[in-house]
């Protein structure tokens, strides 16, 4: 019997983004890249720290991005690492994004970078940004749902909690 697994393994993860915003909703995107940056891609050299996605003219580009060079390339295959790209959606879900954004004042964010079936995405979240209070009381939910754990788990093993 085949072992399933939990999805596409990310290449680069966005982990400030959970602690900076509420995340609401999130959509898959394509994006388009150069030769250079798949391969790039591949060994893991992109950073999504300070990257947002943002819709103009009927198309969503991804900035902040950056995208090593890959060591190999020279002249024609080098392309700036730190460039807009450009995301494909559907017409429908632009349509959305840039309604909900401008509306709602929201932001989109990326999450993860991964390959599914050898076509780079980029997981890209709708979210609320998050004040410093709410960054504290989540904080607190999260270690009191630890705490839980552990003496449900401690209990269950029948060892007395402290």
């Amino acid at each position: 019997m085949a072992q399933k697994t939990a999805g596409p393994r990310p290449v680069a993860q966005n982990r400030r983004a959970r602690h900076d915003y509420d995340i609401l909703e999130t959509v898959e995107a394509g994006i388009v890249l150069a030769g250079s940056e798949v391969k790039s891609l591949r060994e893991g050299k992109v950073q999504l720290r300070d990257a947002y996605a943002r819709v103009q003219d009927g198309e969503v580009w991804l900035h902040g991005v950056h995208v090593a060079p890959w060591v190999y390339t020279t002249g024609f295959g080098a392309v700036d690492p730190d460039r807009p790209r450009k995301l494909l959606l559907h017409r429908r879900q632009i349509h959305d994004l840039s309604v909900r954004t401008s509306q709602d004042s929201l932001t989109l964010v990326p999450l993860a970078v991964y390959f599914v079936d050898g076509r780079a995405k980029v997981e890209l979240a709708l979210a609320r940004g998050r004040r410093t209070y709410d960054k504290r009381h989540a904080i607190a939910e999260r270690d009191a749902a630890m705490e839980a754990r552990r003496a449900a788990s401690a209990r269950f093993r029948g060892v007395a909690a402290d």
